[in-house]
């Protein structure tokens, strides 16, 4: 009888969506690979706990965003990283998945290649070198055996620093929706006629405690100006003590809702969201929904990212389709004044907000909106470098 091949594989992931991210890869590695002994064990958040892996830590300390945030955090950080290898050189993988978070798996490959030079590497979501610092691809070249980009705008960079390079995707362009049921859901909330503007403070808790004070008189403003505005705000599990807290001290409260399916819901029937910018933008444009985008980080860290940074745009779609389809306010230009001025144009204008829809819609399918889900190509790649299919 044949012998089983067995691989122990480690996935590490330190934010929410390398978590998601993470998941489904491993749910797609063992659908692809049923019959051959797959080990799975990490760090990662609860995603990946429902597919049975358990992470030594919490990962949520590691959710880090701006320069100040991370000197501050660098003792933690660091003790979670020698945590992680230590758990490598327990656990003995074959190969180690590093997902996103590049401050964090960068010392983790770095580390393990170190004490465990035998490991192979693969890094899942690079660092987006296109827009700056591209001295960085060499430097995960050194790091890494194989990177799983998510843009086409990757391989050129990473390989020309001699790291095989396999596009695999946005994951954001394959999100499922058909959980959703917008005419079901504004019954439920007793919506009728009434405009529905969502409002999106993000998922880290830096990016909630600066965009708070800004949505709050932002939808202040709002509410006088339109008294049938009706406002609603999905939350993630990750925040949602913070923002229940946030919210409760505004003058004007959005319905706070929880849950996936309410969330694609709320996109769906919304006339207009105001969004942290981040990956739900994307989300919210393959629900068909318009949007304005504000975001705020800390002075430093702004004035870095503007001396380095070579983009116009900050919002995917806008970046592939090199014009601002949905406007964005950053930094010192995400004022109230902007916000209301933004919100009211669109609320007013149906044209336009349909106009905004379409190039949405547009810029997704350059994306590559449509194509196979990227945990199908990324555990395709992954099983092909273990010389498994």
């Amino acid at each position: 009888m044949a012998t089983m091949t067995t691989k122990r594989i480690m996935v590490v992931a330190a934010e929410a969506s390398g978590d998601a991210l993470g998941a489904g890869l491993i749910a797609e590695l063992r659908r692809q690979a049923p019959n051959t002994g797959l080990t799975f064990f990490g760090v990662g958040g609860a995603r990946m706990a429902e597919q049975g892996v358990v992470s030594p830590f919490d990962i949520s300390e590691l959710s880090i965003l701006g320069l100040l945030e991370a000197v501050k955090a660098y003792g933690r950080v660091m003790t979670r990283v020698r945590e992680t290898v230590a758990y490598a050189q327990a656990e003995r993988p074959d190969v180690v998945i590093l997902v996103d978070s590049w401050g964090f798996t960068l010392r983790v490959a770095n580390a393990i290649r170190k004490v465990m030079p035998q490991v192979r590497l693969i890094k899942y979501v690079g660092p987006q070198v296109w827009a700056a610092r591209p001295g960085r691809a060499k430097t995960l070249a050194r790091s890494v055996d194989l990177l799983l980009a998510l843009h086409p705008m990757d391989p050129p960079f990473f390989e020309a620093a001699g790291l095989k390079t396999i596009v695999v995707g946005n994951p954001a362009l394959n999100i499922d929706l058909n959980d959703a049921e917008p005419v079901a859901f504004r019954k439920r909330i007793d919506l009728r006629n009434d405009p529905l503007l969502l409002v999106l403070l993000g998922s880290r808790p830096s990016e909630i405690k600066r965009l708070s004070p800004l949505f709050a008189e932002t939808i202040a403003r709002l509410s006088n100006a339109h008294p049938d505005l009706r406002l609603v705000m999905p939350v993630a599990d990750t925040v949602r003590d913070l923002v229940e807290r946030r919210v409760a001290e505004w003058p004007v409260k959005p319905l706070l809702v929880y849950g996936e399916a309410d969330k694609h819901s709320a996109m769906k029937a919304a006339a207009l969201a105001l969004a942290c910018s981040g990956t739900v933008s994307t989300e919210l444009a393959l629900a068909g929904c318009p949007m304005v985008i504000a975001y705020k980080v800390e002075p430093l860290t702004y004035w870095i990212y503007r001396r380095i940074s070579t983009l116009k745009h900050v919002t995917m779609f806008n970046i592939m389709a090199e014009k601002r389809i949905a406007p964005e306010f950053i930094q010192n230009d995400a004022t109230v004044d902007n916000l209301v001025q933004a919100v009211d144009e669109r609320l007013a204008d149906k044209s336009l907000r349909n106009k905004q829809i379409a190039e949405q819609f547009a810029a997704l399918d350059t994306m590559g909106r449509g194509q196979k889900p990227p945990a199908e190509k990324a555990a395709a790649a992954v099983l092909e470098f273990l010389g498994l299919n």
